[in-house]
């Protein structure tokens, strides 16, 4: 009986296993697009063993990989490729992908990231209705955030960071009702945030860091789940946001806010980590933020908070880090942020605290800092005090007024014999202005940032500042000759070198009209945040005043000076050295990406830069920085120009009809002759030069070997790809063509001129690898152009 019993089991259990095994076993057909997936996806080395014997559903899960099934179906796809893995190439349709994709329909996670898709995100998303996650993050999508996911109502995570989307945050994100992660960071996405993100009621992570979104943010206290809210390096603000008590991670550094910090987060009992840096917050600090039970990161610096700290203040024990500097704090530094904790990491640099540590400043500097800036106390409590200050303010402000008018009387009387003396020349004399080292709000409606590496840190450049004419004379010898380099329509350039030894070059205005100040605070403001790796940067500015009415006479821009030569020179073989392809494609991709920030980099973006190949310089490590770019204040100085009848040096594209909107489609046109040259060793003069190459080079592309010869450089044929010099050739003729529209995008033409570069890598790996040469004469094949519609 025992014995039969125990059949009976086995049996059972056999039967059991099967069943399990049969409704995990995966449809054919699902296999078949795991393995499509594989394709399109260039065969990265995390689905590298896959085949059509691998169990899909029983996949040992791994942070780079999971599959999960139920029911014969996929419902979970993870695939996570390595950090900067590279676009995938060039037949890469995003399309395609996602047509094969939703052949999973049942996936409720999709995670792909890092795995180099690029392209718009395609509406057939919408066909996943039962998905709960996506992430496509880390990857090279571009384009806006599409409506279709609208449809996605099950959504409840979605993250898009580190791509390269565009464009608003859509107002139908708040029709997602289940919606708790949602994460855009580092993009370049623009505008206000949306005010029907606060109805989103089971948000609790909200990540849009590092974009260019601006204005106010909307009252968030109704999102009484929200325990994440992430909008560091935007432009938001001035008003402290009005948020729920739940919060653990607040991250606002590095935005435009300047209002009060409130009194209500000394109650956000939940707050892990608070960073409101590099604001422009005033008022008192309310030091009840050392205490808060569960706080163990907090950065102030770099804002205007004053008041007075006390040594016996009481501080949470597991604080880990407090940055407290660049403030207008008084008094003594809590002991307990010295003494807790050894571990603990405290600054509190420049401020007025009574300590020698750390560079502070003296007592008075944070008073008068703090009555400049208008910090005023608003506790109706303290009204009566209030009155006693402001009848202080208007007693010395009487007395004020008294000696502004001694020193008036005074300064007439000066100014009257100073004017004798200058009678034999010229009137004039200098005056260094001082600018704000901080954004000013004008500044901030128009420019915009893109990422932190296009930042000031960096670029390993001095932080900009006022230089006096006396050192301008000094570096160049008082304007010598010897030190004048040229003169344009944009003023004279000069070279110099300053008193700790940097070489300078220094562009000489003229101003044509008279201007004060305020003309060109805002020009001024906007030419020191154009710093960037492939720029030649400004270092400083001042400007030379006319005495008698005080105007503005010249304006002298200082730029980082750049020896080792033009572009051209290092094609033409001028400067003793001529670049290799590989070189090139490396200045033109370093070019692209210069204007990639002019146009994308602030907003609006500097378009129509008259790009030419001499105007783009290379330096000591081949590095090419665009010299000569459409800077606001001289481009309007040349406008005054064209008013008093003196022509300027425009192109034909330039003043064709639609310019306005087009001026980016210009910049291409422009980028496309650097190209023309590059590819040729050509120099090209003339619009009807870039013509009658431009027909050479389409020529030897599209048609076969009995052809023409190529007019390639015979230096690019010796040592170069087929398909990277064919889609470098390709991106050119694109750039060239004759109707704005149907130029690429500078996204567009920073793809495939990185895809040609690794092209080329790939190739002298191999011809080296092989113990051959690698020189290869250039032989065109017929190429069908595909232009992808961006």
């Amino acid at each position: 009986m025992a014995k039969r019993d125990s059949a009976a089991l086995f049996l059972f259990f056999t039967f059991l296993m099967m069943m399990i095994s049969y409704s995990y076993e995966l449809q054919s057909s699902q296999v078949q697009t795991l393995l499509r997936i594989q394709r399109l996806l260039n065969s990265p080395p995390v689905l590298s063993s896959w085949n059509f014997s691998t169990d899909f559903c029983n996949i040992e899960p791994s942070p780079s990989l999971t599959v999960v099934c139920y029911d014969g179906t996929i419902t979970q796809l993870h695939i996570i490729g390595k950090d900067g893995s590279p676009a995938l190439p060039r037949n890469f349709s995003i399309r395609s992908f996602f047509t094969t994709l939703v052949k999973l329909p049942s996936l409720k996670v999709i995670s792909l990231v890092s795995l180099g898709l690029w392209g718009p995100l395609p509406a057939k998303i919408s066909r996943f209705s039962s998905l709960e996650i996506l992430n496509v993050s880390s990857n090279f999508l571009h384009g806006v955030i599409p409506p279709e996911i609208w449809y996605l109502r099950n959504l409840q995570t979605l993250i898009l960071d580190n791509n390269m989307l565009r464009g608003h945050i859509p107002d139908w994100v708040s029709a997602l009702p289940v919606l708790a992660v949602l994460s855009l960071k580092n993009n370049s996405l623009s505008g206000p945030l949306p005010d029907p993100l606060r109805t989103l009621e089971n948000l609790r992570v909200l990540d849009l860091s590092n974009n260019l979104l601006a204005g106010e943010v909307p009252d968030f206290s109704s999102l009484t789940n929200l325990q994440a809210l992430k909008l560091a390096d935007n432009f938001l603000g001035p008003l402290f946001p009005t948020l729920g008590k739940k919060l653990v991670t607040l991250d606002l550094r590095n935005n435009r806010f300047s209002s009060g910090v409130p009194s209500e987060i000394a109650s956000f009992y939940q707050l892990q980590r608070l960073d409101i840096s590099s604001n422009r917050f005033v008022g008192p600090f309310p030091p009840s933020l050392l205490s808060l039970p569960s706080i163990h990161y907090l950065n102030i610096s770099r804002n205007r908070l004053s008041g007075m700290l006390f040594e016996n203040l009481s501080c949470n024990g597991e604080l880990e880090y407090v940055d407290l500097s660049a403030n207008l704090l008084n008094g003594n530094l809590p002991i307990c942020l010295l003494s807790d904790s050894k571990s603990r990491v405290v600054q509190y640099s420049r401020n007025c605290l009574e300590t020698a540590v750390q560079n502070q400043h003296p007592h008075w500097f944070c008073q008068n800092q703090a009555l400049a800036v208008g910090i005023a106390n608003h506790d109706k409590k303290k009204s009566q005090t209030n009155n006693k200050v402001i009848v202080l303010l208007s007693t010395l402000g009487g007395i004020t007024g008294m000696i502004v008018l001694v020193s008036l009387l005074i300064l007439l009387v000066r100014r009257r014999m100073n004017m004798r003396r200058m009678i034999k020349r010229p009137p004039r004399t200098l005056v260094a202005e001082n600018f704000s080292t901080g954004i000013p709000s004008k500044l901030l409606s128009d420019a915009r940032y893109i990422s932190q590496s296009m930042k000031l840190g960096a670029l390993g450049l001095p932080a900009y500042r006022t230089f006096s004419l006396e050192e301008l004379e000094e570096a160049t010898n008082n304007f010598d000759t010897s030190s004048f380099m040229g003169e344009g329509s944009h003023g004279q350039m000069y070279r110099g070198r300053l008193s700790d030894g940097s070489p300078i070059a220094i562009r000489c205005l003229k101003l044509k009209q008279k201007h004060t100040t305020q003309n060109f605070v805002h020009h001024i403001e906007l030419i020191s945040k154009l710093r960037h790796q492939h720029l030649v940067s400004a270092l400083g500015h001042c400007f030379e005043y006319y005495l008698e009415d005080s105007s503005v006479s010249r304006i002298f821009i200082v730029f980082e000076y750049i020896a080792n030569g033009t572009l051209r020179s290092h094609i033409s073989g001028a400067s003793g050295q001529i670049l290799s392809w590989a070189q090139r494609i490396s200045a033109a991709i370093g070019i692209a990406k210069g204007i990639h920030f002019l146009h994308a980099g602030i907003v609006p973006g500097i378009y129509a830069n008259n790009l030419r190949i001499t105007n783009v310089l290379l330096d000591r490590n081949l590095v090419a920085k665009i010299s000569s770019y459409n800077l606001p204040v001289l481009t309007e100085n040349m406008r005054n120009e064209d008013r008093t009848g003196v022509s300027s040096n425009v192109s034909k594209d330039k003043c064709a009809p639609g310019r306005v909107k087009q001026d980016d489609k210009t910049d291409m046109h422009d980028f496309g002759g650097i190209l023309l040259e590059l590819i040729t060793g050509s120099l090209i003069m003339s619009q009807d030069d870039v013509d009658a190459v431009k027909g050479q080079l389409q020529a030897s592309i599209t048609v076969d070997e009995s052809a023409p010869r190529s007019p390639v450089d015979p230096a690019v044929l010796a040592n170069c790809s087929d398909e990277s010099l064919k889609t470098v050739m390709q991106i050119c003729i694109r750039c060239l063509s004759n109707e704005p529209t149907e130029r690429p995008s500078i996204e567009d033409v920073l793809w495939n001129m990185q895809f040609a570069a690794q092209v080329q890598e790939t190739w002298k790996g191999d011809s080296q690898s092989g113990g051959g040469s690698p020189e290869s004469p250039y032989r065109p094949t017929k190429l069908q152009i595909s232009v992808q519609q961006r």
